[in-house]
């Protein structure tokens, strides 16, 4: 009994408590959103509920798992989630275009966003075993062939955002490590040859759009650029403290598209104000502040590059979601993780924090 208590103490509550915020932060203004619509979408806000409880279950039991069966177990995840994105574009439900969502009746799974912490622990392994030897290109190219398998996988569905995800967490991964300036210089140019190809013959009308769109949003201001003109109207509405929760004329009339999902950023700010979105942003900078001091303690290099993975994963969608709210990134559907409604995110999300408890523990 001793021991079970002091190994709960070793917890970084500091780092709970910051998601704890988060989590209480999103119900609110998915509840504030279901005030102005009719009954039926309060639905939305009692699945959140529900995968919130069902997703700090999860959290607890991961952080209580020795986090070195995902080291040994790390091809066989990467296999089986593999197999998983290969099952969903036969058996998938398509929501606005995309096939990615196993559908179970009254619930939902998007398995792509299991992909990512099943990609994440497969590349730990990876740089792990062979950091020392990344000035070898074969090391680059293996480990980008693993990367880019999935991520066509993702582009088959078509789900623009989470390949876009997976590509730069691995070349965080990259940086992190340290390469070649001439592979560098290399895979910058590749990039551009792929985002040519991928531009003319994988992209779907819709994503082109989305991304002149970003270019310039008043192209098409009652089109693809109405969600992108529309947020930046709500951010800018909210000034310093915001209208007050429900009371955001741009969510409340539904000028705003997918107020609980992709534009919930704009949410906060037009009902929040500066003070809410601050107070957003200080949780994301401390939770990023207690990953790296937790990767700092690591005592191998597997749990380093998990925690590296999971915070450059976060950085990137908190990246992407806040500037296509603003008008700085194009619109991909990517969440802001741990406030955008979803279940399957919310859990991925904590599973993977589950995992990095469990390093911090082993650390103490």
């Amino acid at each position: 009994m001793i021991n079970f208590f002091s190994k709960w103490q070793r917890l970084d509550w500091l780092l709970f408590f910051a998601v704890l915020i988060l989590l209480a932060l999103s119900a609110s203004i998915l509840y504030s959103l279901g005030l102005n619509t009719d009954s039926a979408n309060f639905l939305v806000f009692r699945k959140q509920i529900l995968a919130i409880f069902l997703a700090l279950f999860f959290f607890f039991v991961f952080a209580a798992v020795n986090y070195k069966v995902w080291l040994t177990y790390s091809k066989f995840i990467y296999i089986l989630f593999a197999l998983v994105l290969l099952a969903v574009l036969f058996f998938g439900r398509e929501i606005k275009g995309t096939t990615g969502w196993f559908d179970f009746g009254w619930f939902s799974v998007q398995p792509v966003e299991f992909a990512k912490i099943a990609m994440i622990i497969f590349l730990a392994r990876y740089f792990s075993n062979h950091a020392s030897e990344f000035y070898m290109f074969k090391h680059i190219f293996l480990s980008g062939l693993a990367v880019l398998f999935f991520v066509g996988l993702v582009m088959l569905q078509p789900d623009l955002g989470s390949a876009m995800v997976l590509i730069g967490v691995w070349l965080i991964f990259l940086l992190f490590t340290g390469i070649k300036k001439n592979h560098f210089l290399l895979l910058f140019f590749g990039f551009i040859a792929v985002s040519l190809i991928s531009w003319f013959f994988l992209f779907q009308p819709y994503q082109q759009s989305r991304i002149l769109t970003f270019i310039d949003p008043d192209r098409d201001p009652r089109g693809e650029g109405y969600n992108v003109i529309q947020s930046m109207v709500a951010v800018g509405s909210g000034q310093i403290f915001g209208r007050g929760l429900s009371l955001g004329s741009q969510s409340s009339l539904r000028f705003l598209p997918e107020p609980g999902t992709d534009f919930i950023f704009a949410v906060i700010a037009e009902e929040l104000g500066l003070v809410g979105v601050s107070l957003l942003l200080f949780l994301f900078v401390f939770i990023f502040y207690r990953l790296f001091l937790i990767m700092k303690k690591s005592q191998d290099d597997f749990g380093s590059y998990f925690i590296l993975g999971l915070a450059a994963m976060l950085l990137i969608q908190v990246f992407v979601n806040i500037g296509m709210n603003m008008g700085i990134a194009p619109v991909t559907g990517i969440p802001l993780p741990m406030v955008s409604a979803g279940g399957s995110s919310l859990l991925a999300v904590l599973l993977g924090l589950g995992i990095v408890q469990n390093i911090n523990i082993r650390n103490n």
